[in-house]
């Protein structure tokens, strides 16, 4: 701690000892800063807050109410856009000066840095515009800051909400141009592929296609297979009870036996002939084969003589009825195997029709979603062009009115004055701290000791006479009114900055 206090106390009288320079720069700094704060021209803001009502009560009720977000950048980049800030500069002192194309690009990307647009609530904006050219004096640019942000009022007053219905009505046009020409697409596509249906109604995946049809019949093919092995089951049943049933009932006096049950099977077949049905009736057919059995039946019997057994008789039915639906079945079954057959044949060109189709229908319905999509589209936009119409949608009103700037925003120069007077006090001593440490003087008896590693016996303390001791205070007096000075430039220029405030205001 000792010799932090040491060092500092070195450093100090090395400054004490070159005050005199330390003053000498400290003026310089001040001056040379005081003169570039000077040279730096005010910048003055001006404030305005609108209110624009961007929602409305019946367009979010009936559902065509825009998204809010969107809505207020929309508001914000067009207070904002190049050909307002143009409009911009063109009405206000801004485009005294500027003659070409390329000045008027440098002077929108210049004032589109001055200016901003803040959205303080929903519907509630607050427009910042900033002026500080150095051709103009502060009260001129004080002016010139509110008149740009009047004027970007003026421009979005006008041109928003006096061209809003202009381009809503030139919106609907386009979008009903767009309708017109997607229904001529729609309706070309919708014809190809009736025509294209038409002609190729059996190849198409569907109902009535030859895969559909395909599938039906292996579905029925099953279907029958199964049937042939109940009926084959039913026919070995029958034929396993008739071998254990005798054939006729041995009765005195009575014919009976095969012959008996051959002639009354003739009879009834007599009898369906004169009733008028056919060879081909499933009734006949089933008799005629049922005669054919009993008459194989009648051969073997021989002479013999006998009641017929009503029991057999009965399972000859049964049997001859078995036999007929399996012969039917086993026919179906050779037919339907042709016919897989010959589906199977013609679906060779079915997969190119099928992604024909596919390729045409998706096309169609591609355009009939564009189509649907823009027509909601179009139906949303009238009616909210009536809406705006008729309730006047967008509302519009100057809440503050720009004001009118008394004091500049920027620089602070008060701020900047005491910085540069602290930072030339700093510049000075820091100087004379430089100039002591490169010359070899010491200041203390411990310092020369630790330069010289030799033993100090001791040190001798300056002895002034009157004369001199009256020359230091006098100099001394001098210095101090050389600091004084200092800040008595700084309150003078002070003085001055808020003297040119109140000119301004």
């Amino acid at each position: 701690m000792t010799n932090i206090y040491e060092e500092v106390r070195i450093a100090l009288q090395g400054i004490w000892h070159r005050r005199w320079i330390a003053l000498a720069i400290a003026w310089a700094v001040c001056l040379l800063g005081w003169l570039v704060v000077a040279m730096v021209p005010n910048s003055y803001e001006s404030k305005a807050r609108i209110f624009v009502q961007i929602d409305d009560v019946l367009a979010d009720q009936i559902g065509i109410g825009g998204d809010r977000k969107r809505d207020i950048e929309r508001v914000r980049q067009t207070l904002t856009s190049s050909i307002n800030l143009e409009k911009v500069i063109r009405a206000t002192r801004l485009g005294d000066k500027v003659t070409s194309d390329k000045q008027m690009q440098a002077a929108v990307a210049s004032l589109g840095k001055n200016v901003a647009v803040v959205s303080q609530q929903d519907n509630l904006f607050e427009i910042t515009g900033t002026a500080g050219s150095g051709g103009y004096n502060d009260a001129e640019n004080a002016k010139l800051a509110q008149d740009i942000v009047q004027k970007m009022i003026d421009i979005f007053r006008e041109e928003n909400l006096a061209g809003g219905r202009g381009e809503m009505t030139d919106t609907l046009a386009f979008m009903d141009q767009q309708l017109s020409e997607r229904k001529k697409a729609l309706e070309a596509a919708e014809l190809k592929r009736t025509e294209f249906e038409g002609r190729n109604a059996d190849m198409i995946p569907g109902s009535g296609s030859l895969t559909t049809k395909r599938e039906a019949a292996r579905g029925e093919m099953r279907d029958i297979d199964s049937n042939l092995l109940a009926a084959q089951s039913a026919l070995a049943s029958i034929n396993g009870q008739l071998s254990g049933t005798p054939q006729t009932i041995a009765l005195p006096g009575v014919q009976g036996g095969a012959k008996g049950a051959l002639a009354q099977a003739q009879a009834d077949l007599g009898a369906m002939r004169a009733r008028g049905l056919t060879d081909s009736h499933p009734d006949v057919i089933s008799l005629r084969a049922q005669i054919a059995s009993l008459q194989k039946a009648a051969a073997g019997e021989g002479g013999g003589g006998g009641a017929p057994n009503p029991a057999y008789t009965s399972l000859i039915s049964i049997k001859a009825d078995r036999e007929a639906s399996l012969v039917a079945l086993q026919s179906r079954k050779a037919s339907l195997q042709a016919e897989i057959a010959r589906l199977s044949a013609q679906q060779y060109g079915e997969p190119a029709i099928a992604a024909e189709a596919a390729r045409i229908s998706r096309d169609y319905d591609v355009l009939k979603e564009q189509y649907d999509k823009l027509l909601r589209d179009r139906e949303a936009l009238r009616l909210r062009g009536q809406v705006e119409t008729e309730r006047d949608a967008v509302k519009f009103e100057v809440i503050d009115p720009p004001t009118m700037p008394v004091s500049p925003a920027a620089p602070d120069r008060p701020l900047l004055l005491l910085l540069v007077l602290i930072v030339g006090i700093g510049a000075g001593c820091g100087g004379a701290f430089a100039l002591a440490q490169l010359k070899s003087a010491y200041s203390t008896t411990g310092q020369l000791q630790r330069a010289t590693g030799l033993p100090v016996l001791g040190s001798i303390s300056e002895a002034l006479s009157r004369p001199a001791r009256a020359e230091r205070a006098r100099r001394l007096k001098w210095f101090a009114g050389g600091v004084a000075g200092l800040f008595v430039v700084l309150f003078v220029l002070l003085g001055v900055e808020m003297l040119k405030r109140g000119m301004v205001a």
